[in-house]
């Protein structure tokens, strides 16, 4: 169902559009865990750090999906909140003619780039072939990952959050099951986690791509929409390259931060890559909820409606802070066990680092929460420049602290300490932003 975000309580209505996005990323998230969960089980220490490893690059091509998603998504919502439903079609399909050229050109780059990037990297010899395994499989499913993003990105502007957790709840337990069948029954090895991916999201992207041209079939327009638009691309444009370049940056970042983590050997990659997990999946879920929020305010602009965008903020961070007590309290206390769910129990050096990760990350999640509230508000109404200089902020401070502190420390721990840095300001300076555009919004609805 497509539902109208500028009418109810702004509180309400968020939690009821947010909760359903939280838990589709929890779901998009199991992908990943799954992966590493199973080849650490039923592979390897190496098996492990091999999937970490190809992780950070699989990043760089989510964060073109991610942006494509968010151009379409933010643009939608602006035409579904002022009304403007054949425009709303032809900004659909131009997206989808947009991110299709997107992702041929990424395909064949991860063809030929990918060799190279994990030389840079520091592979160590041990897990270098199984790296460039799982990447090789991977590069060739990212129309489903392109495809299926576009669709999410359309069911959130038009209100719909249910719908993508639907598919997503199906298809990250089916990939759960078919990792443990191609890797323990047939013996496939980091391929077998890899096709088991490819698989689940061909599913998916396919399942929401036929629901979204069923939906917009059902969505009243005088005349034939156009099937492109110079002046909705720009738009869409404005918006996608933005978090494109946000979310590849912080890839291209966290690949030097590997390049830095794999100098310390296989058991420190392999605690990272477990505790890296478990820690994406909060702030991915904050993203996620931030990119609710980007909806939110975009429909609310679209109609003027800027008091509401005001009391979405303070809405918002109650949510993330909320969802913030026992992502904190699981993994200060309890971060040994769940741990354990991607590495044996003699583990003892992987065990430690990912332990100390998660110790000193996870108190700062109540920080990073608040910037990627204040982060969506700034997506939702177009102002993208104040949203990556608060991004940037956060991405440079981390790398250098990162390289500097790993040196006078020498060893790993100086590398965790390096984020809780860059959330601190880049939240300062996101949530000041925010502040600044809203102080110059009218008082009254119009």
């Amino acid at each position: 169902m497509n539902k109208d975000l500028t009418v109810g309580k702004p509180e309400t209505v968020l939690w009821r559009f947010c909760l359903p996005l939280f838990g589709s990323i929890i779901f998009q998230q199991l992908y990943n865990i799954a992966d590493s969960l199973v080849a650490g089980k039923f592979i390897g220490e190496n098996a492990l750090a091999a999937v970490g490893n190809s992780y950070e690059i699989t990043l760089i091509f989510i964060a073109f999906a991610f942006g494509c998603n968010i151009g379409c998504s933010v643009v939608v919502s602006q035409l579904f909140g002022a009304k403007e439903l054949c425009r709303l079609k032809t900004a659909v399909t131009t997206a989808c003619i947009f991110s299709g050229a997107v992702c041929i050109v990424l395909m064949l780059a991860g063809i030929l780039g990918c060799n190279p990037l994990l030389r840079l990297m520091r592979t160590p010899k041990e897990v270098f072939a199984d790296s460039k395994l799982y990447l090789d499989i991977y590069i060739w499913g990212l129309p489903f990952v392109f495809f299926y993003n576009i669709s999410t990105g359309i069911f959130s502007a038009l209100g719909d959050s249910k719908t993508p957790f639907y598919f997503l709840a199906v298809s990250s337990v089916s990939n759960i099951a078919v990792d443990i069948l191609f890797v323990k029954t047939f013996h496939m090895g980091v391929a077998g986690v890899a096709w088991a991916t490819f698989l689940c999201q061909g599913v998916s992207c396919i399942l929401a791509v036929f629901t979204v041209w069923i939906r917009l079939r059902k969505i009243p327009c005088q005349g034939k929409p156009a099937l492109f638009d110079w002046g909705l691309l720009k738009r869409i444009f404005m918006i996608a390259v933005p978090s494109i370049l946000q979310q590849s940056f912080i890839s291209v970042g966290n690949i030097l931060i590997q390049s830095v983590i794999n100098g310390f050997g296989a058991s420190i990659m392999a605690g990272y890559s477990a505790a890296v997990k478990l820690n994406n999946l909060v702030i991915t879920s904050f993203t996620t909820i931030g990119n609710g929020i980007s909806n939110y305010s975009a429909q609310n602009l679209g109609a003027g409606k800027y008091e509401r965008i005001k009391e979405g903020f303070h809405a918002g961070i109650k949510m993330v802070w909320f969802l913030c007590i026992p992502f904190c309290t699981f993994y200060l206390f309890f971060g040994k066990y769940l741990l354990f769910l991607f590495m044996e129990k003699d583990s003892g050096a992987a065990l430690m680092t990912g332990r100390q990760f998660l110790w000193i990350l996870s108190p700062f999640y109540f920080i990073v929460s608040a910037k990627l509230v204040a982060d969506g508000i700034l997506r939702g109404i177009s102002a993208m420049s104040q949203f990556m200089a608060a991004t940037f902020t956060d991405l440079i401070l981390r790398v250098l602290l990162a390289f500097l502190l790993s040196d006078l420390t020498n060893s790993a721990l100086g590398i965790w300490c390096a984020w809780p840095v860059g959330w601190i300001i880049a939240m300062a300076i996101s949530v000041s932003f925010y502040r600044k555009k809203s102080k110059k919004w009218p008082v009254s609805q119009a």
